[in-house]
C-alpha cells in the first residue's frame, strides 16, 4: 500500500486537498498499478514559523 505525505508551506482550502488528494492518487495508482483504493496520501500544512530557506524563515521573508 502506497503511503505519500506531502508538505505545504501555506494554507489550503478543502477544494484544494481534494484535488491534490485525486491527482496524487490517480499518478500513483497509474503509475504502480495497485488500485487507488490503496493509496493512502497524508497532506500536512506546516507553519510558515516552522520553514526556513537559507537561514530565514519563511514568515520573515518579504
Amino acid at each position: 500500500m502506497p503511503i505519500v505525505s506531502i508538505d505545504f508551506g501555506s494554507k489550503l482550502s478543502k477544494e484544494q486537498k481534494q484535488a491534490v488528494a485525486k491527482g496524487v492518487t490517480g499518478t500513483i495508482a497509474a503509475a504502480t498499478g495497485v488500485p487507488q483504493e490503496s493509496v493512502i496520501v497524508i497532506i500536512n500544512e506546516v507553519d510558515r514559523d516552522n520553514i526556513a530557506k537559507a537561514g530565514v524563515l519563511f514568515s520573515d521573508r518579504t
